[in-house]
């Protein structure tokens, strides 16, 4: 065993007994991953900081029902990603448009790109894959960056199988298009 994940299992076994020194230990080890998967579902980065924190205090308040600390990461990130999706149907339902197809916006990158995301050819596919149909780009995040197969994506969007494939499918023809439009 790493001994990074003996260093998570005692920081775990000390986040039980509501140690702050630990937990925050963990939420510096974990922030910037959670917030980026955040991001790519709900599309806004106040929302998925938001998110973040929620999730964050869900499972600290819920390790007792972990029951294997190795899973840790996982289950923090499925705890993200739940929240998010939540968030994203809600705003769905309301049909809400998001303020930065209203207004230019201007935003501070530091801190919140993962290290394989930094080259521009990476951040033109997200940029463009920002712009395709929510369902299409919710759908991509969740199987292409967040590494969900088709009957995970089926179960948190409340789709059919059928529909799955189809609709991501559909979504890599549009993404596919549109980056030859821009290329």
């Amino acid at each position: 065993m790493t001994s990074t994940n003996q260093d998570i299992e005692q920081l775990l076994l000390l986040c039980k007994s509501s140690n702050q020194r630990a937990q925050l230990e963990i939420y510096d080890r974990y922030n910037k991953a959670m917030y980026n998967t955040a991001l790519r579902i709900v599309k806004d980065s106040y929302r998925a900081e938001d998110i973040m924190q929620e999730s964050f205090l869900t499972a600290f308040t819920k390790l007792n029902t972990l029951e294997d600390t190795k899973l840790f990461g996982a289950w923090l990130k499925r705890i993200v990603v739940n929240n998010s999706i939540a968030h994203y149907n809600k705003t769905a339902k309301q049909n809400e448009v998001p303020l930065e197809t209203v207004i230019y916006k201007v935003e501070d990158d530091n801190g919140i790109e993962e290290r394989n995301q930094n080259t521009d050819k990476v951040k033109h596919i997200l940029k463009v894959m920002k712009t395709l149909k929510p369902n299409y780009s919710l759908g991509l995040s969740l199987h292409l960056i967040e590494g969900y197969d088709y009957e995970e994506i089926c179960d948190i969007m409340d789709i059919s199988y059928a529909n799955c494939r189809t609709m991501i499918s559909r979504a890599k023809e549009s993404l596919r298009k549109k980056l030859m439009q821009t290329a």
